[in-house]
């Protein structure tokens, strides 16, 4: 197979048979459940835009392992084009769709795993790398979606993974035997992993000697057995389950908390297994990587938010005011720098022995820091624009009664050339990008905790140099 269609790709999830419980029921076909089917069809757009002009040209590249054209979403960074090609893509998409479209998590675990299974196998002479390489040709020949598994439980936060007291608070390996290794645990936030047809599953911090059960990198497919995906509920999915006042009318997120339960995983799809100075290296690799996608996606998300704004602003009648205008400058200028940081990380991209680049560290966490603080800012600006009727518009439902419908369509009416019905589509997409919980707290902690961020970008910003720079110009000599 060559790209999927959209349609290929709808069939491809109607032949899987994942183990799924949402609100208590478990799920046969969760990929056309009303919780499910709008983040399904988000990442379905990845499919459909690469059968078009425009999307091709974000979103397809020529991979170096099969010498035939992929998805990026499934293409290693083997140059700073392609670190820039990625975020531009995740601004493109993020345009058109709005939310979260899953797929930049695998695409991040792909490059982080395939750098360090090459370390691995040069201190210890395993094969890892190898059998990474032929997973990779395996989900490049087939144009499959993955998602990466990162985030364990964790338990106890001040423990490690070996000193906690139920040992499956980390994901870890429970036997080994000749035709593979046997693991239990958890990984939370696992966002769209129903969307995926494959789980790349990654150590979720640095381990030590005694933490080399936890140690563990394996390629599982979503459907195998004693896989089990549980949604995670969020704040406005009522909408969904009714049908109406969706804000986004096509599109939406939600993450589950996926369980291994003594889950069996042939040798060949094992990448990492007790080699326990590669994690920590193999998810701060992820989370630069992902920090920087975020600088791609979240301005395509505050595209949508200011064009947003900017609508209520006109809606309402206030099309010039300038206040109102101060206020778009100030959020085009925290989406921009998000948007900056992230190219200037690609600009600054370094090659790795496996052939792959990293981003620069100082910059996608300068990014992601923005991001956590000051887009929040974009969104309250948006709702001071906007103002009350954000909170409490009356529904769709109301609007078709036949005895309040007509009063309702004279009360609410804004502009004059703006319909009701127009105005209030504009109000609920606006409460959603305010108010979808996934979005506020992936905004903070998306690709790590803000602390994390901080102390990646002290790790890597060498402040004892910048001392001495301070101590030359003032004629310091000590």
């Amino acid at each position: 197979m060559a790209l999927m269609t959209q349609e290929q790709y709808y069939q491809s999830l109607a032949d899987l048979r994942p183990t799924a419980y949402i609100l208590g029921e478990k799920v046969a076909t969760p990929y056309e459940h009303p919780l499910i089917k709008h983040m399904v069809a988000g990442v379905a757009q990845t499919y459909a835009l690469t059968q078009e002009p425009e999307g091709r040209e974000y979103l397809v590249a020529k991979s170096s392992q099969t010498g035939e054209e992929v998805s990026r979403f499934i293409k290693f960074y083997e140059s700073r084009e392609d670190l820039l090609a990625k975020v531009r893509m995740l601004k493109f998409l993020a345009q058109r769709i709005g939310t979260c479209f899953m797929r930049c998590t695998g695409m991040d675990a792909i490059n982080a795993v395939g750098i360090e299974t090459y370390n691995c196998d040069q201190k210890y002479g395993t094969d890892y790398h190898q059998r990474f390489l032929n997973f990779i040709r395996h989900i490049q020949k087939h144009d499959l979606a993955i998602f990466s598994g990162v985030t364990d439980v964790k338990g106890d936060r001040s423990l490690r993974p070996s000193q906690q007291k139920d040992p499956d608070a980390y994901v870890h390996i429970v036997a080994k035997n000749d035709d593979g290794i046997i693991v239990r645990g958890a990984k939370i936030h696992q966002t769209g992993s129903l969307c995926a047809h494959w789980g790349l599953i990654v150590p979720t911090r640095e381990m030590q000697e005694q933490d080399r059960d936890y140690a563990v990198c394996f390629a599982i497919p979503v459907d195998a057995e004693g896989v089990v995906h549980v949604y995670g509920r969020g704040t406005l999915e009522a909408r969904e389950l009714e049908g109406c006042d969706l804000g986004n009318i096509a599109y939406g997120k939600f993450a589950t908390m996926v369980l291994f339960k003594d889950v069996f995983v042939p040798w060949e799809q094992v990448f990492l297994c007790g080699e326990y100075e590669f994690a920590g290296p193999m998810v701060r690799n992820f989370g630069n990587f992902h920090r920087h996608s975020h600088g791609g996606c979240k301005c395509g998300m505050g595209d949508v938010i200011i064009g947003a704004a900017a609508l209520a602003a006109e809606y309402n009648g206030l099309p010039k005011v300038s206040h109102i205008n101060n206020k778009l400058a100030e959020m085009l200028k925290t989406t921009e720098a998000i948007y900056g940081c992230s190219i200037a990380a690609s600009v600054e991209a370094q090659p790795t022995p496996s052939g792959i680049y990293t981003v620069d560290p100082v910059l996608s966490n300068t990014s992601k820091l923005y991001e956590g603080k000051e887009l929040h800012e974009v969104v309250r600006m948006m709702i001071e624009i906007a103002g009350g009727l954000v909170a409490d518009f009356p529904s769709e439902k109301d609007m078709a009664n036949p005895e309040i419908g007509p009063l309702l369509q004279k009360y609410l009416k804004g502009a004059e050339d703006v319909s009701t019905e127009d105005r209030l589509r504009l109000y609920r997409l606006i409460e959603r990008l305010a108010f979808e919980s996934r979005d506020i707290v992936s905004n903070i902690h998306g690709a790590g905790s803000p602390e994390t961020h901080r102390l990646t970008i002290l790790r890597h910003a060498d402040i004892d140099s910048k001392k001495q720079l301070a101590k030359r110009l003032a004629g310091i000599k000590t």
